[in-house]
């Protein structure tokens, strides 16, 4: 069964746009299982994996608590990056537990609290947490039935839990607060649940107002740059002006005696200033700069010839399929390049963190995207037991990756223990974010593909090139600050991340039916620009260089390019997507106007999340070389829909942030620095070139397992846009970002390049 949710956005709607109780009490056997430790259980080793993180956090307490008043409070190990992460738990729970939205508090990511959940990356919130708070509070409610029976003196059965409370068909009614008064839900979880049945479900499913969104809105403190505590002052950072240069002199004496100066930090490279007030902070940290003196080396590589240099570092070669099955004679061989260039995660709000040492113990208030390995890694940089760290996460104001944060927590938690018992609040400056934060890699993918005389695809080779797409904090040597200090600590040598998920190889393995393929992943562990994760990993280049070649073969078969897919698809659920896309998009009907075409393109997240496809409209000015994408209509399969609004706003939001990406971002750098050090010199998306009409329709597979959304949309939008291009104009280009300078050089190779 699915249910689409069709949602238009156009630029006017898009601005429209106590004390507790921890509770106790045994948990009852769900019908034919038997609780562990009991006769007839089988060992606890060999029972069933528990789903979700229950994997890593089996005690139920560890992700609901219930108080006498029955107001429930509900854990995860999660971030809220502004992917509505927490709207859509508290619908679960509300859901499972029959209680309103309204009564639920949610903790995020907090070491104190919450379960360790790792990272909030690879779109796996609503895999991981969103299934353990799913079984957590159903397993919970079958509890509190289950105690109310034996009071009520009825089978657990003929009750019904509605509005907070145990319901027998008579009227009479417990509220869970008197249930939990004598019990406890600090028991392990069982690996079978008895879940809601999705037809009845009133909560999942429905469009619950954003949570997050009022103090957005109005102003209010929502973000980790808007918290203000007692006491606070305010420290700035002297950055070195390039990787490797090192501090040979600097004078202090004036810089200490400027207005507010309370402390100069100064630890081998490393500089920085703390102020009572923030103004004064700035100005004494440019007075720090102006006073310090730094020998410099060029050491990146020729931006000009980046690309031809990158595929002759020495690198790794992780081979991701091959299969070869007997075809038809082939008939044409096509080949192409796909380039990405380097990308920075562009946060609006520059990154930012609190920290408060005191009595030989770390507060930090940060918005990292894993508080427990920041947690290891901070206290490895000061030296303290793990226990005496605690990290809270906060929203920060843009994310999606691996971005300034992390490095801001270490900043601020290194000034604070100069000014101990005074919480201190660093705030990175804009050079800093595009000059220091880790940037997504530049990547390189090229492609070989044969047709046979029907016009089907019968071999297809693909390798890519890339560093890896994972520096994310686990020791301190990950965090940048660290490396400046006078005992540095180095940064660890980097690895691929495995697959199934991947880093650079990431959704390079086509989900088309090919009879002989290859794909191989060559890992460049040198990185001479500093890279990490930014949203979608290597999938972005992958899908996009992919799918760009899929509407290369359509052309030199002569297909329609959404029938070719099709035509080699045996998934149902990815069929359905495309089809779904297509019919709204209008593409068999499509009339081409003068300067415009239209692009399509599909994918399925990792070959194992949500299934997005994309279709749009560019414009493409023949005097200015400008494009404009005039419409984009998508369509998403992302299993059980919680909030139908959520995933809406998560696929429009990566079209947005994929056509900010692919038309007009790239990091510059000469042989020494970052030369892209503001928005001047890195342009992204303006409101002025927004599409006029972003459409997004939601399959809604009830019962069907969570699959992740957030970065479902970025590759096929950036091959949608690329392959509309090539309509357009009759030009490929294959380089990201597919800039108005491409377009009016015509720099671009003509379509169809064939290879025998």
């Amino acid at each position: 069964m699915s249910r689409s949710r069709p949602a238009r956005i156009t630029r006017r709607t898009a601005l429209a746009g106590g004390g507790s109780l921890i509770v106790s009490f045994a948990l009852r056997p769900l019908p034919g299982v038997a609780a562990p430790g009991t006769p007839g259980a089988p060992p606890v080793a060999a029972q069933e994996e528990l789903p979700g993180s229950l994997r890593n956090a089996p005690l139920l307490d560890s992700w609901l608590r219930i108080d006498a008043q029955g107001g429930v409070t509900v854990f995860t190990g999660k971030a809220e990056l502004g992917q509505g992460i927490k709207t859509a738990l508290m619908q679960i729970a509300a859901e499972e537990l029959a209680i309103a939205p309204a009564r639920i508090a949610l903790v995020t990511a907090d070491t104190s609290r919450t379960p360790n959940e790792g990272y909030t990356s690879g779109s796996h919130s609503m895999q991981d947490s969103g299934t353990a708070i799913l079984h957590a509070a159903a397993q919970a409610r079958e509890i509190l039935l289950g105690i109310a029976a034996q009071r009520l003196g009825i089978p657990a059965d003929r009750l019904q839990a509605l509005d907070g409370a145990a319901v027998a068909p008579d009227g009479r009614r417990i509220g869970y607060g008197e249930l939990v008064s004598e019990q406890t839900l600090h028991v392990r979880a069982q690996a079978q649940s008895r879940l809601s049945d999705p037809s009845r479900h009133r909560v999942i499913g429905a469009d619950v107002p954003r949570v997050d969104i009022p103090a957005k809105l109005a102003g209010g403190a929502a973000y980790v740059q808007d918290l203000r505590l007692p006491g606070m002052v305010h420290a700035r950072v002297v950055r070195p002006p390039s990787y490797g240069a090192r501090l040979r002199r600097v004078q202090i004496e004036q810089v200490r005696a400027l207005p507010g100066v309370m402390h100069i930090v100064h630890d081998g490279d490393y500089l920085a200033v703390i102020a009572r007030r923030e103004y004064q902070a700035v100005m004494a940290m440019n007075a720090l700069a102006r006073a310090a003196q730094w020998e410099e080396h060029p050491g990146l590589p020729d931006q000009a010839r980046l690309f031809a240099e990158l595929a002759t570092w020495p690198s790794e070669l992780v081979s991701v399929a091959g299969h070869h099955t007997e075809t038809a004679e082939p008939a044409r061989t096509l080949e192409a390049e796909y380039r990405r260039a380097y990308q920075i995660h562009g946060s609006i709000g520059p990154s930012c963190a609190v920290a408060l040492f005191d009595d030989g113990a770390l507060t930090v208030w940060t918005h990292s995207q894993g508080v427990y390995p920041l947690r290891s890694a901070l206290a490895q940089l000061l030296q303290l037991p793990e226990e005496r760290v605690h990290c809270i996460q906060v929203p920060g104001s843009g994310c999606y990756g691996h971005n300034g944060a992390d490095d801001a927590a270490a900043d601020a938690a290194l000034i604070a223990r100069a000014v101990p018992g005074r919480p201190v609040r660093v705030q990175w400056m804009r050079a800093d974010e595009h000059a220091w934060e880790p940037f997504g890699p530049a990547m390189l993918a090229r492609v070989r593909g044969t047709l046979d005389g029907a016009g089907n695809i019968v071999s297809w080779e693909y390798d890519v090139w890339s560093n890896t797409h994972a520096t994310r904090p686990g020791g301190a040597g990950n965090l940048m600050p660290a490396w400046h200090l006078a005992t540095p600590r180095a940064q660890p040598p980097p690895k691929p991340l495995p697959l199934p998920e991947g880093g650079g190889d990431r959704n390079a393995l086509p989900l088309y039916r090919i009879p002989a393929l290859r794909v191989d992943y060559h890992f460049i562990p040198t990185m001479p620009l500093r890279v990490s994760a930014l949203r979608s990993l290597g999938a972005y280049l992958n899908v996009f260089a992919i799918e760009s070649f899929m509407d290369e073969l359509a052309r030199a078969a002569k297909a329609d390019a959404v029938q070719l897919r099709l035509r080699h698809l045996d998934d149902p659920r990815a069929a359905a997507i495309i089809t779904t896309a297509a019919e709204h998009f209008g593409w068999a009907r499509y009339r081409r106007r003068h300067g415009c075409g239209r692009g399509f393109a599909f994918a399925r997240y990792k070959n194992l999340a949500a299934y997005t496809a994309v279709a749009v409209e560019v414009q493409v000015d023949g005097e200015s070389g400008a494009i404009r994408v005039l419409r984009a209509v998508a369509a998403v399969d992302c299993g059980e829909v919680v909030s139908p609004d959520g995933v809406r706003n998560q696929i429009e939001g990566g079209i947005l942030q994929a056509l900010s990406w692919t038309l007009y971002e790239s990091v510059t750098f000469d042989r020494t620095r970052i030369t892209s050090r503001d928005w001047s010199s890195y342009p992204i998306l303006r409101f002025s070139a927004v599409p006029q009409e972003v459409e997004v329709h939601v399959l809604d597979r009830p019962g069907q397992p969570f699959l992740g959304t957030g970065e479902a949309a970025q590759g096929p939008a950036a091959a949608a846009v690329a392959n509309a291009l090539a309509d357009a104009v009759g030009v490929r280009v294959r380089e990201i970002p597919l800039t108005r300078s491409m377009m009016r050089t015509r720099k671009g190779v003509p379509e169809g390049r064939e290879r025998t």
